[in-house]
């Protein structure tokens, strides 16, 4: 970590924290490429009276959101943040 921080100044590590809440890097993204494909084969699968299987079912520790879906509005604020942070 201290290498990380003598390399690294706040801004652009806020810049990839925020990058990391809209598209996950590293583990979390794996399980979801893992949860689409066995989400695939389980809907191929599964009968008539059975609800489709979604990816993250399969994500051993995924917490499932407790909120409304983000609106559009609310996505542009973050890309127009990312876009603010990347300019100075």
């Amino acid at each position: 970590m201290k290498e990380l921080l003598g390399r690294v100044d706040s801004a652009e590590l806020a810049e990839w924290n925020a990058y990391d809440s809209i598209d996950p890097i590293g583990n979390t993204r794996a399980d979801l490429a893992a949860g689409v494909i066995a989400s695939t084969i389980a809907n191929v699968n599964r009968s008539e009276k059975h609800e489709a299987f979604s990816p993250t079912d399969f994500m051993l520790f995924y917490d499932k959101p407790e909120r409304e879906p983000q609106s559009m509005e609310s996505m542009q604020e973050v890309a127009k943040a990312l876009v603010a942070m990347s300019k100075k």
